[in-house]
């Protein structure tokens, strides 16, 4: 054939054999070439070649085979590297990326900058694990089909530690994982048990990677945990499965520890000093670490100066120490249902970066002056020192605001009087409401759960919200707006993305089974619509799953120094800054508005990216920690519900079983497919709908149901129910 962008075509085409069998035609041709590509993607061919790997034989065959190569040589997925043979171009495309496992041994590959993750077979993996950065080749895709690949590199490992239970034979071990998202055992040598038993919860080491011969890596036991079950043992295991860090360094306590308490005049006098001024923080009862407070008094004017006091965390924890390089790497708190897993030791967290009441602290603050209407007449932002005169607890906030009694009862009322202007203003704007119900336990002495309810969110909890949401909001504006020589200079926002088509669609179909219509038409409508369908869902059987569903619609918001609007609130601009003592981010911005009030210049925009991009992850990792303690909770507290029957709704439907949340105390279970045996059940994706296709009987998402207790399996994190309808 000639070198040409397409083979050319003969007019006396071959006529077909019309004694011979049914010929392939061009699309099946074409289908079987392309599945050959997917897997052949780097390797060069001619036409004989493919030809007789494909068993084309008959002469309608072979025009099929010609017509097909011209088909993807217009395409661009094939190009002639010299005449008469054709390489790969659209099947040899290569990407680096994350891999993000499934419980069925597949995976998505997240790539920056690709809009939609790349899909891999499980038998494409080539032994990578969760979290892995992968080399992976792209494949050729149709319109209609999803991006797909394979692993050709892994370029580094996430992990190289895991918990599971040890299962131990006569000359061999291995680590079943706890994690559903590490697809095989970790084989175990007897000489690498070090004194582990069979049964027990262990911390193994991966020693050798599987290679292409080998499915299971091979590892040694470097940590006993002791018996399944146990509260120490589950919640240990849970530390080191998210390689959560235990504790601190002895070189970063000790300059933790180093660090002066005392503030000197010379200090003060470079700040707004607040000292005098009405000023409280309200916190959860339990709290240790106090980093926000609000101050408030009224004008000459008549309007309201509000004063948004954040712990001056970046005064002591200076950039490149130690102390500094910890709090980097650990990124965030941890708040497991047992413990706090702090981002910074105990002398800043509690002590000297805690606004302890009746003690001089020094902050970094968002000073406002508003109207009656909430409207901003004046703003400034600087360092100061203060002394809160009162540490609120919400419940006595919360008191002070229904009865019009107690301390501060006017500077209360005042505050909330405008955070309602602010939340409406919000609102209007086009934020999006969610108001999600949060898990909590009562604990004894043992760590044992007593007791499950769910946290209320009330003014007082609502009013410190809106205020540091204005803090957040008017300190990244004042980087990007107020000043055209902070314009183009590096910061770190929260950014929010604007949800996908199709999740709305999903969304929309699920809201109508409850009898909701949603308008998602523009923008500014689908706010306003899921606003309106939270509103009306408040309080009603299907609240969380909505709730969970329309969180689910959002994408997650991350840290980056490109500047983008946070779609969930209907900011332009917004910013982490108020929580500097437990989010590592914030301390980034307050050094940097600090750097940029001095007038100084020169920050380097990759190394904030970096530090950005780290803290998305480390935030990531805090979630799903969180959300593994809340689950083993949950478990432990229905082992002794075992046989008795609970109303739930049915909040997940999935190819392997039904999943469905206990009103009452919002535990989570499945009721397995397999235990489904009056009738045989397919799953329909798109309508979150499981159907017996001999009855027709259908299970489907926001379903009441009553459902008996069969199983509470520690171990496995699992609630076993069985429909008792």
């Amino acid at each position: 054939m000639p070198r040409n962008n397409k083979p050319t075509k003969k007019t006396n085409k071959p006529t077909p054999n019309k004694g011979a069998p049914k010929s392939k035609t061009k699309r099946s041709v074409k289908s079987s070439l392309i599945n050959y590509l997917r897997s052949h993607a780097t390797e060069p061919f001619n036409y004989k070649q493919m030809a007789d790997l494909l068993q084309i034989r008959s002469n309608t065959e072979k025009t099929a085979l010609i017509e097909a190569l011209e088909d993807l040589l217009e395409e661009g997925a094939l190009e002639e590297i010299k005449r008469g043979k054709y390489k790969s171009l659209a099947y040899s495309q290569y990407a680096e990326g994350r891999v993000d496992m499934t419980k069925s041994g597949s995976a998505y590959i997240i790539v920056d900058g690709v809009e939609e993750d790349i899909y891999i077979a499980p038998s494409k993996m080539k032994g990578a694990f969760q979290g892995d950065t992968v080399k992976i080749l792209l494949y050729a895709r149709s319109k209609s089909r999803r991006p797909e690949g394979e692993v050709v590199e892994i370029v580094t490992r996430k992990k190289e530690q895991f918990t599971g239970i040890l299962q131990v034979s006569e000359k061999f071990a291995f680590l079943v994982p706890d994690s559903k998202k590490v697809p095989v055992d970790i084989f175990i040598p007897i000489g690498r048990l070090n004194g582990a038993k069979n049964g027990e919860k262990v911390l193994a080491k991966v020693l050798e990677w599987a290679t292409e011969g080998s499915k299971s890596p091979i590892g040694e036991v470097i940590k006993i945990f002791g018996k399944p079950g146990e509260h120490s043992t589950e919640m240990n295991a849970i530390i080191a499965e998210f390689d959560l860090p235990e504790e601190f360094p002895p070189l970063v306590e000790k300059e933790a520890e180093a660090i002066s308490k005392d503030i000197t005049e010379a200090e003060i006098a470079k700040r707004w000093d607040f000292r005098g001024i009405p000023t409280f923080t309200i916190d959860p009862a339990d709290a240790k670490d106090f980093d926000d407070a609000l101050s408030i008094r009224k004008t000459a004017s008549g309007h309201w100066e509000i004063g948004i006091h954040i712990a001056d965390v970046s005064h002591y924890v200076k950039e490149k120490t130690q102390l500094d390089k910890e709090a980097l790497e650990r990124g965030t708190s941890v708040y497991l249902v047992d413990r706090v897993i702090p981002m910074l030791p105990e002398n800043l967290s509690n002590n000297l970066c805690s606004l302890r009441p009746n003690e001089d602290k020094l902050c970094f603050s968002v000073v406002v002056t508003l109207d009656e209407n909430a409207n901003i007449k004046k703003e400034w932002y600087g360092r100061t020192v203060i002394c809160s005169q009162k540490r609120f607890a919400y419940e006595e906030a919360q008191q002070v605001l229904e009865t019009g009694e107690g301390i501060y009862v006017t500077e209360l009322l005042t505050l909330n009087k405008l955070a309602y202007k602010l939340r409406e203003k919000k609102f209007a704007q086009g934020a999006i409401s969610f108001e999600t119900e949060e898990v909590k336990f009562t604990l004894d002495e043992n760590g044992k759960p007593t007791g499950v309810y769910k946290k209320v969110r009330q003014d007082a909890h609502k009013l410190i919200e809106d205020f540091m949401l204005l803090a957040n909001r008017k300190v990244a504006e004042f980087i990007f707006l107020k000043d055209k020589e902070l314009h183009d200079r590096p910061f770190v926002y929260r950014v929010h993305d604007t949800p996908n088509e199709e999740k709305l669609e999903s969304f929309a179909k699920v809201a109508a089974r409850f009898g909701h219509k949603l308008d998602f038409t523009t923008s500014r409508n689908v706010a306003s619509s899921m606003n309106k369908l939270l509103e009306e869902v408040e309080g009603k059987p299907e609240q969380n799953i909505i709730q969970n569903l329309a969180i689910r619609t959002m994408p997650k918001a991350f840290y980056t120094t490109h500047k983008s609007s946070h779609y969930g609130l209907a900011f332009d601009y917004y910013t982490h800054f108020t929580s500097p003592i437990r989010r590592y981010p914030d301390v980034i911005a307050h050094r940097l508005l600090a750097y940029y009030l001095e007038g100084k210049k020169g920050i380097d925009q990759d190394y904030i990216e970096t530090q950005a991009k780290h803290s998305s992850e480390m935030e990531v990792r805090a979630a799903e920690a969180e959300r593994a303690s809340i689950k083993f909770k949950q478990v432990e507290y229905m082992q002794d519900k075992v046989g008795e029957v609970f109303e739930g709704l049915i909040s997940g439907v999935t190819n392997w079983g039904v999943y469905v949340e206990i009103i009452e105390n919002k535990c989570e279970g499945m009721v397995r497919m397999s235990s489904l045996d009056d009738d045989y059940y397919v799953l329909d994706e798109g309508q979150y709908i499981i159907r017996g296709t001999n009855t027709g009987k259908m299970y489907q998402l926001g379903d009441v149901v009553h459902v008996k207790v069969i199983e509470a399996n520690l171990q496995q994190r699992t609630i076993d129910f069985e429909f008792a309808d």
